[in-house]
């Protein structure tokens, strides 16, 4: 696997895979590179000729107050891992040459709808700096198919809707969340937990799987189920950040008739925000 730093250098490789006819997979990432991951890198070298991955911690993405400068960068042991899953081409850039004019003033891509409320409203221009990263990110590596974890359910709603409006000749393929043996989502931000934290943080899932079980025995009073769910997280030790059910295929709230049905919830434990969602039909 090589690793290139630059979008000159990486355009290269992309035209030589190109003339050669192969289909490019792409895996976006921050780094600090878990089983999740690595799950993504997998999928893509089973859908694609060539994969691309990239590590990019995106400043656009973090709120004033959040951890863009502690965030985690573990960049030889992710190449490790990056080479063992059978990716073939890392961009790792530095800030500077994907945001080359600075950030102030820069093009906006934003996907109003999905990306409104949940943690589109628990962190404001969150999905904007997302939208736009992965806008870039796409232009640069130009693949075929890219790859997604479900885990950020909203993100990829996000994502998924970008590409269908502007009409990017992008496949996005959803990948199952990556869990732990006592079903905590895998995620970076899991190595901020002490041992306390982490013994309590599986709560988050198993009250999503309580609440779920709930509406398919005929539940349909949400309201009542989410204060019963954060009730359920308050005790384990959990602050809630939100918690409510969705409609899976649009991100609308749910209704008393909505089949396809999506519970997400984030709540904090300490300092760390986690998230979680459990989507299923009806």
């Amino acid at each position: 696997m090589n690793t290139v730093k630059t979008v000159r250098e990486l355009r290269a490789v992309v035209a030589r895979v190109r003339s050669e006819g192969k289909r490019i997979g792409f895996v976006p990432t921050m780094g600090n590179l878990h089983e999740g991951h690595i799950a993504l890198v997998e999928k893509a070298s089973q859908r694609a000729d060539f994969v691309i991955a990239s590590i990019f911690v995106n400043p656009l993405q973090f709120g004033p107050n959040e951890d863009l400068a502690t965030y985690p960068r573990t960049l030889v042991a992710d190449q490790e891992k990056l080479v063992a899953a059978g990716c073939q081409l890392l961009f790792a850039p530095d800030v500077e040459e994907m945001y080359p004019n600075g950030m102030g003033g820069l093009t906006n891509v934003s996907v109003p709808g999905v990306s409104e409320g949940l943690c589109g409203g628990s962190r404001p221009g969150h999905f904007d700096g997302v939208a736009t990263v992965v806008t870039k990110l796409f232009n640069m590596v130009q693949p075929d198919l890219a790859i997604f974890g479900e885990k950020d359910f909203q993100q990829l709603a996000v994502i998924r809707a970008l590409v269908r409006d502007l009409n990017m000749p992008v496949q996005i393929i959803g990948e199952p969340t990556a869990r732990a043996e006592d079903g905590l989502a895998l995620s970076s931000r899991n190595g901020y937990l002490n041992d306390e934290q982490r013994a309590a943080a599986p709560a988050l899932y198993r009250t999503l799987n309580q609440l779920a079980d709930a509406v398919r025995q005929g539940e349909r009073d949400f309201a009542q189920l989410v204060t019963t769910g954060k009730a359920s997280l308050e005790a384990a030790g959990l602050r809630p950040d939100y918690l409510e059910v969705r409609d899976s295929s649009t991100l609308r709230q749910a209704g008393a008739d909505t089949q396809q049905l999506v519970i997400l919830a984030a709540a904090f434990l300490g300092k760390t925000r986690l998230i979680d969602n459990l989507a299923f039909d009806l």
